[in-house]
């Protein structure tokens, strides 16, 4: 059973949770292994239409990290804390398997609330875990990047790259650290 659990919420599923990575797979598998566990976002931002940013330092937010589908997957649930209930609202969810056959992971963010789903392929790139959207459904592409990656920390950004331009803007970023080292 999965149980996306921290502070007293969870989410769960007969048969999704699994206690490891797959033995087979687990040194491909730690790529985003390493993000099992509990984390706060301590910093959140996004760039608006009008070219200002909102959210920052005093912004709530946690992500929660599991895996799944015999150690074969991780399953993350990303979420924000209601300033007046305190309780965790999640944002959406990502599926991460790593693919052999193609020699590096797919990723798939989906957020009802926001009415996006978002498919990725992701490499570690120059010490950074880079991953690539591969439906572009806005017209533009688009790129999500985790970087800094301690332990107990990570910093991770989105990037998109408007048809008009060629540099790559930053449109969200967020700094997380790990709840319970």
């Amino acid at each position: 059973m999965a149980d996306f659990s921290a502070r007293g919420e969870s989410w769960r599923i007969d048969g999704l949770a699994a206690n490891g990575p797959h033995p087979a797979l687990r040194r491909k598998l730690m790529l985003f292994g390493q993000f099992i566990g509990d984390w706060e976002i301590t910093e959140f931002r996004y760039l608006q239409d009008d070219g200002s940013w909102k959210g920052g330092k005093g912004w709530k937010g946690e992500i929660h990290g599991r895996w799944i589908l015999e150690g074969r997957a991780i399953q993350d649930i990303w979420g924000h804390r209601d300033p007046k209930t305190h309780k965790l609202v999640p944002a959406g969810t990502t599926v991460r398997f790593y693919d052999p056959k193609l020699g590096a992971w797919r990723s798939t963010w989906l957020s009802p609330s926001q009415h996006v789903v978002r498919t990725f392929i992701g490499r570690l790139v120059d010490g950074r875990i880079v991953l690539d959207a591969t439906d572009c459904t806005k017209g533009q592409a688009e790129r999500w990047i985790f970087s800094q990656v301690t332990p107990n920390s990570f910093h991770w950004h989105a990037q998109e790259r408007r048809k008009s331009k060629h540099e790559w803007v930053v449109t969200e970023e967020m700094s997380a650290r790990r709840l319970r080292p």
